[in-house]
């Protein structure tokens, strides 16, 4: 787009425009912005689709929105749900404190150990979730009684499997070794992404082996651990609710003793889903500010809060609004030019 020569300021003259005098709407030389439309279509059509889904949901009186209400805070479902918050725990810090062990043995010059390790994660990795629960559960069919003694001699305490492995036990045994198998992987997929110069460096100073790997290759693994551990975390609270085809009370177990009873199925399942979207979203708040402090070596500048995002997009709108009220206002008229030309 070529600009006409009249419009163009004469060599040494002032700009056209003043910095405190902003430019007018009939201006030839004013920069306009492009407008997207389809951007602003395809948003219309979103949020429509996003209204009529939400409609639906909150006018559709089979939810049975006051029945929701009703059963969301009582005791079965709290205590159902203490007890997933519990097994996720559990079952986290022991998987990983397992999967780290193995990772550490999968790395190993050992070759017994590698081998160890590797066929634990493929064993666990190869079957199903429900496959392992179950094996679990039946123990007994293979192995009545466990011993402790002296190995291939004899047994000082015997105990029947009956008897100790209940549906918690099993439940939480079963969830932490399937657990355990891919924290293995995601350890050691962090640990070999640490550049192999720091574990040289870290040798040339003389350091041990144990203290490199626990002072200055896992932090920095942290960075890429701590993403895939909170997806792990995510779907472990998720993944509990299988434990209910072992009588195992969770959450959804608790709900469907009580939907069994009352025929409500729709309100109690929207009751479990509800929890398990409140307890989802916190623990996906959590891993952004885990990620967050981890990331503080490696980015020029973190990401910012929700809340500083929403400083800095208020701030930006005023900005745009104190522009537009400025462009609109009629310019002052300069009232020491016209005292001089009239001196």
């Amino acid at each position: 787009m070529s600009v006409s020569p009249d419009v163009l300021p004469a060599a040494g003259a002032s700009s056209p425009h003043r910095a405190d005098v902003p430019p007018s709407a009939d201006d030839p030389t004013r920069i306009v912005p492009r407008r997207h439309v389809g951007r602003w279509l395809s948003a219309v059509v979103a949020l429509l689709a996003l209204a009529m889904v939400v409609n639906s949901v909150v006018r559709n009186r089979r939810f049975q929105w006051s029945v929701v209400g009703e059963y969301f805070t009582t005791p079965a479902v709290l205590d159902g749900l203490l007890l997933t918050l519990w097994l996720t725990a559990a079952v986290m810090v022991l998987g990983f404190l397992i999967g780290t062990v193995f990772a550490v043995l999968r790395l190993s010059a050992n070759p017994v150990l590698r081998t160890i390790s590797w066929g634990y994660v493929w064993i666990f990795r190869s079957t199903p979730l429900l496959v392992q629960l179950l094996f679990w559960f039946n123990i007994g069919a293979l192995y009545p009684t466990l011993g402790l003694g002296i190995p291939f001699g004899p047994e000082f305490l015997t105990v029947k499997t009956v008897n100790l492995f209940g549906a918690s036990l099993t439940a939480l045994i079963g969830l932490t070794l399937h657990e355990a198998a891919y924290a293995a992987e995601v350890v050691r997929g962090g640990i070999l992404s640490v550049d192999s110069g720091q574990t040289e460096a870290a040798a040339s100073l003389g350091l041990g082996r144990w203290r490199v790997l626990r002072r200055i290759v896992v932090p920095q693994a942290m960075r890429s651990i701590v993403p895939t551990a909170g997806n792990m975390l995510i779907g472990t609270l998720k993944g509990t609710s299988i434990v209910s085809v072992l009588a195992v009370q969770d959450l959804l177990f608790s709900v469907q003793l009580i939907y069994n009873r009352t025929y409500q199925v729709i309100p109690l399942l929207m009751v479990a889903t509800i929890w398990y979207i409140a307890v989802t979203s916190v623990l996906s708040a959590g891993q952004f500010y885990v990620e967050r402090y981890y990331a503080r070596g490696a980015a020029r500048e973190l990401p910012p809060t929700p809340l500083q995002r929403l400083r800095r997009q208020s701030a930006a709108l005023a900005g745009r609004l104190r522009t537009a009220t400025a462009s609109d206002a009629p310019a002052l008229p300069d009232r020491r030019k016209d005292a001089k030309s009239g001196s």
